[in-house]
């Protein structure tokens, strides 16, 4: 019995670990969404955050350098995106494949580059760097036999992107700004009318999110894949995390639930032994995430809809 309950634990630590990403690149999206941006570009902007965490990272010897790189890096591909969508009114889907397409070959160009730069082609990060992405040891809570490993030996990246969640869930629905952004959202011309800033609010959002997918990538970089670089680490996580914000119904607190149900699909071949081909295993997040798509979609209800007028330009002069 102990031993079942210690490998269901285990099983349990390690999806909340793999789906760390997850939350942080499905937070990123939900708050862009809030504000009418349908921005695609996830997966890119992890892969701008992943390349600039780790170069930062290696040569600043610095994990502080690592995560701000991480997160501007992220919000530099959401501002392109903004000045393409926002500004310059240019369709939204597109821009958003385009910035994924675009990031992911920035991200391999920069990780190539500075391996070959590195003595001996490795660069990896240091211990003092990578020690900021380890699991945390909480005194007592920790040691507690069962409850500790499964709330108190994560790393702080983990507990991070929950308490990020429950602000946002917070700031969305208590504040005014938050009131103001999802009035962005549902319809920009009326928020114009009663003198929101339209604009701003989505820059705002927008590059925030963006800047939010950048420390899921670094988060890959650092605490998956040992602090060097992978070629293609991320590998679609960004595309997943944009099927959770559907299974998540823009709310932030059930994007923490989501990320717990794929992050335990995509390890659960280290888990679970049966004679079935890793391939298979490698393709249930994915075929999960067409699932939930299918799914939400034929079960719409008004809680769990889009904003309005995400994917859809607003032409002040149209109003």
């Amino acid at each position: 019995m102990n031993e079942t309950v210690s490998y269901i634990i285990s099983f349990v630590y390690a999806a909340v670990l793999a789906g760390t990403p997850l939350l942080y690149g499905t937070l990123g999206e939900i708050l862009t969404e809030k504000s009418g941006n349908l921005n695609l570009g996830v997966e890119g902007m992890m892969y701008m955050g992943a390349s600039m965490g780790l170069v930062l990272g290696y040569t600043c010897d610095s994990a502080i350098m690592a995560v701000i790189g991480a997160f501007l890096a992220g919000a530099l591909g959401a501002l392109i995106y903004c000045f393409l969508t926002v500004t310059l009114k240019a369709n939204q889907n597109v821009t958003g494949l385009t910035l994924t397409i675009f990031g992911v070959a920035f991200g391999n160009m920069i990780g190539d580059a500075l391996m070959r730069s590195a003595p001996g082609g490795a660069a990896v990060v240091s211990a003092k760097v990578s020690g900021a992405f380890s699991r945390l040891s909480i005194p007592f809570l920790s040691d507690i036999p069962y409850v500790g490993k499964l709330f108190f030996q994560y790393n702080i990246f983990v507990y991070l992107g929950i308490a990020i969640a429950i602000g946002m869930a917070l700031f969305l629905k208590h504040t005014r700004t938050g009131l103001n952004l999802r009035a962005v959202g549902e319809d920009p011309a009326a928020a114009d009318a009663v003198g929101i800033s339209v604009t701003k609010y989505k820059y705002m959002a927008t590059c925030l999110g963006g800047g939010l997918c950048g420390l899921g990538g670094v988060y890959v970089i650092m605490a998956t894949c040992g602090g060097t670089w992978v070629y293609n680490c991320v590998n679609g996580l960004g595309w997943i995390a944009v099927a959770l914000v559907i299974f998540a119904a823009w709310k932030p607190g059930r994007a923490v639930i989501g990320s717990l149900v794929f992050g335990g699909l995509s390890i659960l071949r280290l888990y679970v032994s049966a004679k079935i081909p890793i391939a298979i295993y490698v393709m249930l997040p994915f075929v999960a995430t067409i699932l939930v798509i299918i799914i939400t979609s034929i079960r719409q209800s008004k809680e769990g809809l889009q904003p309005k007028s995400c994917g859809t330009n607003f032409f002040r002069e149209e109003r």
